[in-house]
């Protein structure tokens, strides 16, 4: 084992991003004021979707959670969402009484499998999550079709999808409800914090007092760095507001997507052209023009990913698994599903490699041959 161990994630924090939190530090206003709307700004200019609102929130659960306030969803109502996504989602859904519908993944993009969808549709069925994995969108237009079919409402999960297009539109300007997260881990980073993206001012109000407790204070006079003494509490809310702190992070980060996509880009790309020959190693279909990848996966035999996992670990190079799949866990083994043979499969295959922005080639290059390597073995 190596001393130093190559991470899956590592945020790209340097001197601008040290430099913007040192200031908001010292500008002494630690929780939401103007930074917040400077970011939800800046995001809406990046995203350019003229018809689309955005709000900022404290995580991506948080996101998710109020995207199932925001529509409504009443005790034992039913969202469909595949199984093999984040456990945020589904505690979004369990945490205001709805119940998820687990629903299997297609082959070549590990994203919902709206085909089998249809079958698990029922009375109670009021919304749809389209969640992009990794490196690969979901079928946006096959969802939407289906989302009016059946008269529901369609919860975008882009938490991996931040810089990515589908067909040539910006994740972000065309969905029904988009939600982002900007955790450590993810492609650019608030520390911690999310974002969601919604199509009527009257949405936006809805989502300023739900993520303040309640509270009615207009969001103009907290930009301002400052507080409303009075307002009105109508419903229940939770505290999931953005703190500057994390906004003005966030804002440094956001100025570099350029440089974060063109980089993760081509460590993919270098990726799949090394492991695709490899014959054990499925690797993911995607060209990485229209994405700015968050993490670079590979499928490889069940049997053979812990060994693997072990022989890079002992190289000095971390890896994960995402995801356990959603039916895996006692809190929602009894929920009810469909097929899940394909999902069931790729739980047990699928291997995350390191993926960072500004990753050197060479770093790519040595991953790659220790998995070469290891597959050369008899």
């Amino acid at each position: 084992m190596t001393d130093t161990v190559v991470p899956v994630f590592k945020p790209l924090i340097e001197s601008g991003e040290i430099d913007a939190a040192v200031a908001s530090l010292k500008m002494g206003w630690l929780g939401m004021g103007a930074s917040v709307g400077q970011f939800e700004a800046a995001l809406s200019d990046y995203l350019g979707g003229e018809d689309r609102h955005v709000v900022a929130v404290s995580t991506g659960h948080a996101a998710l959670h109020l995207s199932m306030m925001l529509i409504g969803l009443q005790p034992d109502d039913e969202v469909i969402t595949p199984a093999f996504n984040n456990i945020a989602d589904f505690q979004a859904i369990l945490a205001v009484g709805a119940k998820p519908v687990l629903c299997d993944i297609r082959e070549d993009t590990l994203c919902i499998d709206i085909d089998k969808a249809e079958t698990l549709v029922s009375p109670r069925t009021k919304a749809v999550i389209a969640m992009d994995y990794d490196c690969c969108m979901a079928d946006h237009d096959a969802v939407a079709a289906f989302a009016e079919r059946h008269g529901l409402r369609v919860i975008h999960d882009a938490a991996h999808a931040l810089g990515s297009s589908y067909k040539g539109r910006r994740i972000g300007t065309f969905s029904d409800i988009c939600m982002f997260s900007f955790d450590p881990v993810k492609t650019i980073t608030c520390i911690d914090g999310g974002a969601l993206v919604v199509r009527t001012k009257e949405e936006v109000a809805r989502l300023h007092a739900l993520r303040l407790i309640g509270m009615t204070q207009p969001a103009s006079v907290m930009y301002g760095n400052q507080r409303a003494w009075t307002y009105d509490v109508a419903e229940v809310g939770f505290r999931y507001h953005m703190a500057n702190l994390h906004a003005s992070i966030g804002l440094a980060q956001l100025a570099r997507m350029p440089e974060i996509t063109a980089s993760r880009q081509a460590a993919c790309k270098l990726y799949n052209e090394l492991l695709a020959p490899l014959p054990d190693v499925i690797t993911p279909q995607s060209d990485f023009h229209e994405v700015t990848p968050f993490l670079y996966y590979i499928r490889v035999p069940a049997e053979r990913r812990q060994p693997l996992r072990d022989h890079l670990r002992a190289s000095g190079i971390d890896t994960g698994i995402h995801w356990q799949p959603g039916h895996w866990f006692t809190l929602l083994k009894d929920e009810r599903r469909g097929d899940m043979s394909v999902t069931d499969r790729v739980g047990h295959e699928v291997l995350s490699l390191p993926l960072h922005s500004n990753m050197p080639a060479d770093l790519v290059k040595r991953i790659a041959g220790h998995i070469a390597n290891f597959f050369a073995r008899p």
